[in-house]
């Protein structure tokens, strides 16, 4: 593709190909993705050497996912005073230690909770606002499409990473968790310096030719032409509709994410009648094949909609079809086929959280300072993440009581099945209510001239 040009202003000057800041965020978001890998380690993490519990597995999980979340606010802040291009190299490199680090702590759950969940969610947090912030500044036109393919690749990296550590590369057979989790990091580091190349704003003024940004010609409309700095943003209404709605959105879609491994075994062998060994591996094809392609997928597909048939609207069906299916979820994981349909749409909604919410925020509150203001919304990822995982490791660890009580083995899966019940119906239902405070949206208004 020719470079685009200059649009606005009263020179024309030759930019950056814009469609590479896609490729770049690409590279950059596959390496972030490997949070969503996490339910690959866990079984080996319950097992010896380290003897983790179930909610340990989730702590180190939701930790991450927090300080990924808080890192995000002051890599927002960051970027928009440093450049975007320093930020995702720093986090890159923070990600990778993170991840090397893990090598070298041995079977301490209080060290692969320090380098994995906050040293490896710090880089992840660090990294992951660039593209966004990047991004939208390049494709006015095109906000919901572009964030869905900037944060594609946080889906589809899920795959990758978790495939190569299981049935396609075999690597925690051949190498064992520790020397993965040095693996990992080393590429990591090395694909978000390669990706950071392409992480620039375009010049002061820009706009794509063609596109009106009054009317939405030539793309999608600009929104409410507000521009809200993060202070602003925090005495608005929307902000905490939306961050109470993308607080529910995280908190079901993680939930799955950290325990679909240990929920599909449980019930397959409770239902279906597989064995450990068979039921592990339908689990983790739900997890690294089914869940992870589509969301993917969905942070394209619902970013895409959302250009066409609004925001708002497509955030009210996601969190619908969201409550939907987590409240029968429970029932459709004990046979291999619904367990796999239900990880693809559960995916596919929660993949479409991260293309919503970031053009959402840049509509009502302006693109100017997206990445400082979403890194605000963003905060509500690190709630659910710390919320949804927890509760859910919590109820199957509450259960123990009741498996052990049981006299036969069927009786003790069906006990450890029934643990995970309570997760998925306070799950769908509060979907549900997110779907509803979605109706009552509104953009905000500029404030009438003084």
């Amino acid at each position: 593709m020719a470079d685009e040009e200059v649009s606005a202003g009263t020179a024309t000057q030759p930019v950056m190909n814009r469609w590479l800041v896609v490729v770049g965020a690409i590279l950059i978001q596959l390496c972030l993705g490997a949070i969503y890998a996490w339910s690959v380690f866990t079984p080996s993490l319950k097992a010896e050497p380290y003897n983790f519990t179930t909610t340990q597995t989730q702590w180190v999980f939701a930790v991450g996912l927090a300080t990924f979340a808080v890192v995000m606010v002051l890599a927002g802040k960051w970027q928009a005073a440093a450049g975007p291009t320093i930020v995702a190299r720093v986090g890159g490199l923070v990600l990778g230690l993170g991840y090397v680090a893990a090598r070298f702590v041995g079977p301490s759950f209080p060290g692969i909770l320090v380098t994995i969940g906050l040293v490896g969610g710090a880089g992840i947090g660090l990294a992951y606002v660039v593209p966004i912030a990047v991004g939208v500044k390049w494709f006015p036109d095109k906000k919901g499409l572009i964030t869905g393919l900037a944060v594609a690749g946080f889906g589809f990296g899920a795959l990758i990473w978790v495939k190569l550590a299981g049935s396609w590369g075999h690597l925690i057979d051949d190498h064992g968790v520790s020397d993965v989790f040095m693996y990992y990091g080393i590429v990591f580091f090395v694909m978000v310096m390669i990706g950071s190349i392409w992480m620039k704003n375009p010049p002061p003024g820009w706009q794509p030719t063609g596109w009106d940004p009054a009317t939405g010609s030539g793309g999608a409309a600009a929104g409410t032409g507000l521009q809200l700095t993060p202070a602003e943003v925090l005495r608005t209404p929307q902000f905490y509709m939306l961050w109470v709605m993308f607080i529910i959105g995280a908190l079901a879609g993680l939930m799955v994410i950290g325990i679909i491994k240990l929920f599909g075994i449980d019930a397959l062998q409770a239902r279906a009648g597989l064995t450990a060994v068979e039921a592990s591996a339908k689990a983790g094809t739900a997890m690294a094949v089914f869940y992870a392609i589509f969301n993917g997928l969905g942070r394209i597909v619902w970013g895409a909609a959302s250009d066409q048939i609004g925001r708002k609207t497509a955030l009210v069906l996601m969190l619908l079809f969201q409550g939907i299916i987590m409240l029968a979820f429970f029932y459709m994981g004990g046979h291999v086929a619904l367990l796999y349909l239900g990880a693809a749409i559960i995916g596919f909604n929660f993949g479409g959280n991260f293309a919503l919410f970031p053009a959402a925020t840049a509509d009502f509150f302006g693109n100017k300072n997206v990445g400082r203001n979403y890194g605000w919304m963003f905060t509500a990822y690190g709630v659910g993440g710390i919320v949804g995982p927890i509760m859910a490791g919590t109820f199957s660890d509450a259960g123990r009581e009741a498996v052990e009580a049981a006299t036969s083995q069927a009786d003790k899966l069906a006990a450890g099945l029934d643990a995970w019940f309570p997760a998925f119906i306070i799950a769908g239902v509060a979907c549900l209510v997110a779907a509803a405070l979605g109706l009552m949206l509104r953009p905000p208004k500029p404030k009438p001239a003084q």
